[in-house]
């Protein structure tokens, strides 16, 4: 039986356009560790083309700063209010843009399948997620905005769905991306 000798750094982003969410973990082995996490807040921000900026600015910052192998971002779900769920399908858009920008493989997940797999619970609280992230990776404090555990979780979720046995479809560029998701719309 060969020894696990994976080492890789995951940036996981709960998109926003009021307050995104990040976290960064590494996994060495069989362990997994916290790096980082936190928001990037845009609330003060109304033009929304500079808060897109925003995003992808920070996003790039983030990847050349901790230099994550992988990728992974919260879906948006379903709501009724369509320009709310436009302007979130923007913030997650750039936000894959920055990764895309830099070959770091991607992979979205629904926020009940982060729930799940975080918790056990695809209808699981924000609180809920972020009490078991504090159990996993060892921290005390609770953030201030829980789309800092929310970004978190998304890089937990996507290590959990990535262990051996286990396939997810990832993309390293818009071209990929889109031969595999042909009713996507851009």
């Amino acid at each position: 039986m060969t020894p696990n000798t994976t080492d890789k750094i995951i940036l996981g982003v709960d998109p926003g356009t009021s307050v995104m969410g990040y976290g960064l973990i590494h996994i060495k082995g069989n362990k997994m560790e916290l790096i980082a996490m936190g928001v990037l807040r845009l609330e003060k921000i109304e033009n929304h083309p500079l808060k897109l900026q925003k995003i992808f600015e920070k996003i790039i910052s983030l990847i050349d700063q901790y230099k994550p192998d992988e990728f992974a971002i919260e879906a948006p779900f379903f709501g009724k209010n369509v320009q709310s769920m436009l302007k979130l399908g923007r913030a997650q858009g750039v936000a894959i843009a920055g990764a895309l920008s830099r070959n770091i493989p991607i992979q979205e997940y629904s926020p009940k399948k982060i729930k799940q797999s975080i918790t056990g619970n695809g209808n699981a609280s924000k609180e809920q997620v972020s009490a078991m992230l504090k159990s996993l990776l060892n921290f005390k404090e609770t953030p201030e905005f829980l789309d800092a555990t929310d970004g978190l979780a998304a890089a937990v979720c996507h290590h959990f769905q990535k262990k051996p046995g286990t396939a997810a479809k990832s993309y390293t560029g818009w071209k990929a991306f889109l031969a595999d998701n042909p009713t996507k719309k851009i």
